[in-house]
């Protein structure tokens, strides 16, 4: 029996040791390219959580074959010259090039420009769908999985959020909420988006969209919506 237990006990330290590990990696990451990412953010709009959270997601916290040997820390495939390894992934001379790369990407294909005018620099929820949606990833988990990165490491806190900003509770994507719904109501007037509407009263896009069973982000003048 002794002798039995003395392998569990060597796996359950493996465990934690794997546990720490993977922790301990994700920190060093954060720590190490978070000024990037709110740099990127006060430049361009994306929030800063959503640059970290895809990074961390795609690179394994800078540890996959991809992020040693070409730098490449997003997952986006292209040409590269290295004699290390053989990858269909785009090479980069370094992390910070992938980093500027990701959001040339996301800028300049037409399927993801809607997003820096549509979504607001603290809406990662909306942001993290919204690429999926564009095709940048395969998985229809990938933009939950984005979301809980965010989530467990708290990298909400470095995007451009009002003072007085109150992160919403955590809810499955698009599932109907057991609190009473809000009687607030709001006619939409000339030049209004969702956008706009979201930021005002500090909720998301998808969020409205759910609530008034919306397909597109298309309004008109003098349309009610369940805020």
């Amino acid at each position: 029996m002794k002798a039995l237990r003395f392998p569990i006990f060597l796996f359950f330290l493996f465990f934690l040791s794997q546990t720490s590990y993977a922790q301990g990696g994700a920190h060093a990451y954060i720590e190490a390219h978070k000024e990037w990412a709110i740099d990127a953010m006060e430049k361009f709009g994306i929030p800063a959580s959503i640059i970290l959270a895809v990074a961390m997601h795609e690179s394994a916290n800078g540890s996959s074959k991809v992020a040693i040997h070409l730098n490449n820390h997003f997952g986006i495939r292209g040409a590269n010259n290295s004699r290390k390894i053989r990858s269909s992934y785009k090479g980069y001379d370094s992390v910070k090039a992938s980093y500027d790369d990701f959001i040339n990407y996301l800028k300049t294909r037409k399927q993801f420009r809607s997003l820096f005018d549509r979504y607001s620099a603290y809406d990662y929820h909306s942001w993290a769908y919204g690429i999926m949606h564009g095709g940048y990833a395969g998985s229809k988990a990938w933009a939950a999985h984005i979301v809980a990165i965010i989530k467990k490491h708290q990298l909400f806190l470095f995007d451009n959020r009002p003072a007085d900003y109150i992160e919403p509770p955590d809810a499955p994507f698009e599932e109907k909420s057991t609190a009473p719904e809000s009687n607030l109501r709001y006619t939409v007037k000339k030049g209004d988006t969702l956008g706009a509407i979201a930021k005002r009263y500090k909720t998301s896009v998808s969020r409205i969209k759910t609530k008034n069973q919306l397909r597109s982000d298309r309004l008109r003048i003098g349309q009610h919506l369940k805020i």
